[in-house]
């Protein structure tokens, strides 16, 4: 057979220089994408960034934070905001990176406020927040007594 190396076979047909280009290009696009991701440090770009709440393992005596939101509600009733889409319109990834800003600034804790009354208008409302810090200990791998928890910033919220 002329022209058939060990790796062609009668009938294959070489990827061309717009194949190649289109190729390369996409993978380019791909990169550019992830890189973008990595350095804003967010979820938000998912898959074309970090999914950092899997991004590491435990030691067997460790710390274990759990960041959560809890609301008052206008109908006098305390609850765990649901952070997710469905839920307050924030996922728990967003409010865990942004822990740090939204203890120097409550303010932000607004926005989830609104997300909630704006995606569920017959529900009650939320008229103060408060950002907490669960901390659970690990001894031998084996939790040791019930989370510490640390309120790391209030908000009362405007309406």
């Amino acid at each position: 057979m002329t022209g058939v190396t060990d790796r062609e076979q009668p009938g294959d047909i070489r990827l061309g220089r717009t194949g190649k280009t289109l190729r390369v290009l996409a993978a380019v696009a791909g990169i550019v994408l992830l890189i973008n991701g990595s350095v804003r440090a967010s979820d938000d770009a998912w898959p074309f960034g970090p999914m950092s709440q899997y991004a590491m393992s435990v030691p067997d005596d460790a710390k274990i934070d759990y960041i959560r939101i809890s609301a008052v509600t206008d109908a006098g009733t305390t609850v765990d905001v649901p952070l997710n889409i469905e839920g307050a319109g924030v996922a728990r990834a967003e409010i865990e990176a942004r822990a740090g800003e939204i203890e120097k600034d409550p303010s932000l804790l607004q926005q989830v406020a609104d997300g909630w009354a704006q995606k569920h208008p017959d529900q009650p409302k939320y008229v103060k927040l408060e950002l907490i810090r669960d901390t659970t200990q690990l001894v031998k791998g084996r939790v040791e007594g019930p989370p510490a928890s640390r309120v790391l910033a209030t908000w009362e919220v405007r309406r």
